[in-house]
């Protein structure tokens, strides 16, 4: 059994680490920190969880990480980094599912999270976790990178195309759009009923901090200085996040090649599900489940190409994807524990 710490077991990432821990064959809970939960039990905080985990929440100083296998940070920014050092030198693996150890660029890192980077040694070896595009380097780490949920989207969307050359990489553009709980579980003012409820609105127009994390992983895909264009936006429901992609065709390619880099690309992934081409895909058939779901468009036959790609925000784009990347570094099979049929209605 993989014995698993969670650090910031009260957030939505945590508490949905916990509820697929709860089915996982091969995981033993050893610890769940909250400083201000110390001793509460982590199924009195959430219901959901009760007859299925029966562990407590523990203070940092009495959580005992050092006795973990892997301990997954489900905590702002900076917090992994502090610990990190300690916990490898006792043999324990990473996964960070804040941006601690998600770029390499340690200038651009301390510039978008106003933070400065305490472990620079340690973020070189470190893995960046997005498995269908960076598998055999998880397979061997012992730190990994969580990719942000955006990011996660626009980089399946984007990749067959940059891989083949046929779209032009200094064009790129990205219009998504994310559920409320993607901004965490805090008493913001947005984020209340009466303000989020009936309303639509874009964010981070002149910038955003997913977009050097997902233009420094594009650039590894093609030889093309690449160029985002990337606007988020926030949307009236919990869970969920649609992306759609544009990007202009730099070569001649029917519709069915077109279709075929992708269906190519991801024949033996087990959760990038390619839709037939010119389909629609919606946020609730991935509620819940590890699941991303993607189409391709080309309007009017012209030389754009449209790809929507959706995703559970809390699970591909977050803890499902940890979850992963933990199975692959522990020798498990991929799809252990994160074969869950997504909620619909």
């Amino acid at each position: 059994m993989i014995k698993v710490g969670i650090v910031g077991g009260t957030g939505y990432t945590g508490v949905e680490l916990l509820r697929l821990f709860a089915h996982h064959p091969d995981v033993k809970l050893q610890a769940v920190t909250s400083r201000k939960e110390d001793g509460m039990p982590v199924a009195e905080m959430y219901p959901s969880l009760r007859g299925r985990v029966d562990i407590a929440f523990s203070s940092p100083e009495k959580a005992k990480l050092t006795e973990c296998d892997v301990v997954f940070f489900a905590t702002p920014h900076g917090v992994a980094m502090a610990q990190a050092p300690e916990l490898l030198a006792a043999g324990v693996k990473i996964i960070d599912l804040a941006a601690d150890f998600r770029m390499q660029d340690v200038a651009a890192f301390e510039k978008w999270y106003k933070l400065p980077h305490s472990c620079t040694d340690l973020l070189k070896e470190a893995a960046y976790g997005l498995v269908e595009l960076n598998r055999e380097a998880i397979r061997k780490a012992r730190i990994v990178g969580n990719p942000g949920c955006y990011p996660t989207t626009m980089q399946l969307g984007f990749a067959p195309l940059l891989k083949a050359g046929v779209i032009d990489a200094s064009h790129l553009i990205a219009d998504c759009k994310s559920g409320v709980s993607g901004a965490g579980r805090k008493a913001e003012l947005s984020l209340l009923l009466s303000e989020a409820s009936d309303n639509f609105k874009a964010y981070g127009v002149s910038g955003h901090r997913h977009s050097p994390e997902t233009v420094e992983r594009l650039s590894t895909l093609t030889k093309e200085k690449v160029g985002l264009l990337f606007t988020p936006h926030l949307v009236p429901m919990i869970r969920g996040m649609h992306s759609t992609l544009y990007a202009r065709l730099s070569k001649d390619i029917d519709n069915a090649a077109l279709q075929a880099l992708f269906e190519d690309a991801y024949k033996d992934e087990p959760f990038v599900d390619v839709m037939p081409f010119g389909s629609h895909p919606e946020t609730r058939t991935t509620r819940a489940s590890n699941m991303l779901r993607i189409a391709v468009h080309r309007p009017d036959n012209g030389d754009t190409v449209v790809v929507l790609v959706v995703q559970d925000n809390l699970v591909k784009g977050a803890s499902g994807q940890a979850v992963q990347c933990m199975n692959l570094m522990f020798g498990l099979e991929e799809t252990t524990g994160l074969l869950h049929v997504p909620v619909l209605p």
